[in-house]
């Protein structure tokens, strides 16, 4: 049978656990759920899903550390649900990087949207990310030396490295993401251009 995505979903709530993985389940999700974030963190790992949805304020390990968790070694995006919209919570979920925040409370008929949405956002970021890594792969071995050249540049500059600590670093951001070392480069080039065009925020 097929789904429209594999998804974790986290609550210490039981009742709002039951009813999110329910909705979810019944708009075509494949659910995984957990009620604390060390379950949270065991389950993704062994179930890699595409897209996880947590709850901030949990007894043990908070959303937040899940969060940090999924983006740092098991590279899974996540959305948050909460009853807090406090400044220093939205500065928190800025600051992971979350692809949506939800403030409860919410029935299944609003999360199911934002669900969707960003199910569609990742697919279209995967597609991008694919056809860079083959217009990449197509390149001369000169233009790749290239752009890591240019890219251990920009760490040197950033975290005063010398080149050959810069060139670690980006090995170990290439690993640690499991990607080529050409590819970290290129992603890195291509965020600074980013960031340096007019009207970048």
């Amino acid at each position: 049978m097929t789904t429209k995505g594999k998804i974790l979903v986290v609550d210490d709530d039981r009742l709002v656990l039951a009813t999110v993985t329910h909705g979810l389940a019944q708009a075509g999700y494949e659910v995984i759920d957990a009620d604390n974030g060390d379950d949270a963190i065991l389950l993704a790992r062994k179930h890699r899903p595409e897209l996880a949805l947590l709850d901030i304020r949990m007894e043990g390990k908070s959303g937040f550390d899940v969060a940090e968790y999924l983006r740092d070694f098991c590279h899974i995006p996540f959305m948050f649900l909460s009853a807090f919209a406090d400044p220093d919570t939205v500065a928190k979920v800025a600051e992971l990087g979350a692809v949506a925040y939800m403030v409860k409370p919410l029935d299944v008929g609003q999360i199911v949207p934002t669900v969707d949405a960003a199910f569609e956002q990742l697919r279209a970021q995967r597609a991008k990310a694919d056809a860079q890594r083959e217009a990449l792969a197509a390149q001369p071995p000169q233009r790749q030396a290239d752009v890591v050249s240019l890219a251990a540049g920009v760490l040197m500059h950033r975290y005063s490295l010398s080149r050959g600590d810069a060139l670690a670093r980006l090995a170990r951001i290439a690993d640690a993401a499991s990607v080529p070392l050409a590819e970290q480069a290129e992603r890195l080039v291509s965020a600074v251009e980013e960031l340096a065009r007019p009207g970048s925020a």
